[in-house]
């Protein structure tokens, strides 16, 4: 594990706010695929995290606010929504999203 690997803190985070593993596994990937396009350079691990579990809560219907991560992460809300975007994009996911995501925009994504 590397010092800035943001996903040990998204495991904390999902374990705080008792979210499935399913969730965990869905931000690990995102974050994976950020990784690979060389999207985390310059980003905050605990930003990244924070995005990451968001963007995967809404992908696997198990949601929980902004606000809520916010609380758990330490990371702000503006913060949280910048990153999820981010995420999603490097993800294939693109479009302006609300955070009622609707999986019937979202086509042929690798799940």
């Amino acid at each position: 594990m590397e010092i800035n690997d943001p996903k040990p803190m998204a495991k904390e985070i999902c374990f705080e706010l008792d979210l499935s593993v399913v969730v965990l596994v869905k931000a690990e990937k995102l974050i994976d695929c950020s990784a690979e396009q060389g999207l985390l350079s310059g980003r905050s691990p605990s930003g990244v995290a924070a995005g990451a579990v968001y963007a995967a809560s809404l992908l696997t219907n198990r949601k929980r606010t902004q606000s809520e991560i916010s609380n758990v992460s330490e990371v702000s809300d503006a913060t949280i929504r910048k990153r999820y975007q981010e995420l999603l994009e490097a993800y294939g996911i693109v479009g302006d999203w609300s955070p009622h995501l609707d999986k019937t925009r979202i086509g042929s994504v690798r799940w």
